[in-house]
């Protein structure tokens, strides 16, 4: 598969533990010494703005997809290679997605995964086959994990549909995932009611 822009989703909080920061900045390096564009929130501040000047600092590119109303609240990374502002979250997320052959959620909060989840969801209807991934850092999505594994179990998801979300600790490490990644085919509907336990 071939990567030429990948979206991250990430905090504006640097977060409690000094790794997520680190691994902001591993993630970063991995892009730009790839070539592969960063397509981010546009903002300046917590992890998003580590990732965003790591790739700036050693020659990459940067586009930044930001709402009017976050850049009139002072808290856009100006000096991106592309700043583009929108008018609403809607548009933000539509634009990112448009731009992007891949999905990247490092540590942040209910953003985060609501937008990380959202492009997953995305992924399961057929809208799109492109890789989605968690770079788990110290553990933190442990636990949104062990919920995900729970909804297999409880057939709210489909074991095929949880494996494709990619979930590493190293970032260049689920890059290299990425490039190898094949979405599972797309079922019918019969089959689908089938392999969910509706029939």
């Amino acid at each position: 598969m071939t990567l030429r822009r990948i979206c991250v989703f990430c905090g504006s909080s640097p977060g409690a533990d000094s790794e997520y920061a680190h691994a902001a900045r591993q993630l970063g390096l991995a892009l730009a010494e790839r070539g592969i564009q960063l397509v981010y929130g546009g903002g300046r501040i917590g992890l998003m703005g580590r990732l965003a000047r790591t790739v700036m600092d050693v020659g990459g590119t940067v586009i930044g997809v930001i709402p009017r109303q976050l850049v009139e609240r002072d808290l856009a990374f100006m000096q991106v290679s592309d700043l583009r502002v929108v008018g609403t979250m809607h548009e933000r997320k539509a634009l990112m997605a448009e731009l992007a052959d891949g999905f990247i959620a490092l540590p942040g909060g209910l953003g985060t995964i609501e937008e990380l989840f959202e492009a997953l969801t995305w992924a399961q209807l057929g809208m799109h086959s492109r890789p989605c991934g968690l770079i788990d850092v110290a553990g933190y999505y442990r636990r949104l994990m062990d919920f995900v594994d729970y909804a297999v179990e409880q057939r709210f998801v489909e074991p095929r549909h949880r494996d494709m979300l990619l979930v590493d600790s190293d970032p260049a490490r689920l890059l290299e995932r990425f490039h190898d990644y094949h979405p599972p085919p797309l079922l019918d509907k019969a089959k689908w009611a089938l392999s969910m336990g509706a029939m």
